[in-house]
């Protein structure tokens, strides 16, 4: 892959970001949603880069499967894969949802397309072995198509003592998607992963 960093000839790096409301922007301006945030983070970092937008409201990861033939188009060098919120929010089970990212990650590969594959921590109330049959689907699928692993897409905001507090702060009112600051601190966290990314 060309490296768009610090040199006027390389290319622009194309990134699409396959996804749900969480990578859509739900409820926010379109400037302050995760793809342009994560743009301008990263054109601030001096990458020549373009992330397109395929997040979809409510989207399964049964839904980013049947859209990733036509995401992953020929000029797109890199995708960010995050799906599997709305799997949990349903209850689906953890090997449909491993089934259909495993497709997502097949299909990538067939394109020569590098991936960065973040994971999502399950909630307790569907059990220990519901939480670490999903929680497992991520470091396991990242090492069979030797994809990079962005753990939890939430943990920067977790990262504090005060988690009701930074919910509070950092959180729309429906308590499941981050407002405008908290996807700035949501971009800040898995930016370095995403020049990462492109740098390979």
């Amino acid at each position: 892959m060309i490296l768009a960093v610090g040199t006027a000839q390389a290319e622009t790096v194309t990134i699409a970001a396959l996804g749900d409301s969480l990578t859509q922007g739900y409820g926010l301006p379109i400037e302050d949603g995760f793809v342009p945030q994560l743009e301008g983070w990263l054109r601030e970092q001096g990458a020549d880069v373009e992330v397109i937008n395929a997040g979809v409201s409510g989207d399964t990861t049964a839904g980013g499967l049947s859209r990733v033939a036509w995401t992953l188009t020929p000029d797109v060098d890199a995708m960010i894969v995050n799906l599997g919120g709305n799997d949990l929010l349903r209850g689906l089970d953890p090997a449909l949802s491993r089934a259909n990212l495993d497709g997502i990650l097949s299909a990538a590969a067939d394109a020569g397309v590098e991936v960065l594959l973040v994971g999502l921590d399950a909630p307790s109330n569907y059990g220990p072995e519901y939480e670490a049959a999903f929680e497992g689907i991520y470091p396991d699928l990242a090492q069979e198509y030797e994809a990079a692993l962005y753990e939890n897409f939430f943990e920067p905001l977790n990262a504090g003592a005060d988690l009701d507090a930074a919910r509070a702060r950092y959180m729309q009112a429906d308590g499941i998607h981050p407002n405008a600051d908290g996807v700035d601190k949501i971009v800040e966290g898995i930016g370095p992963a995403v020049l990462e990314l492109i740098s390979e």
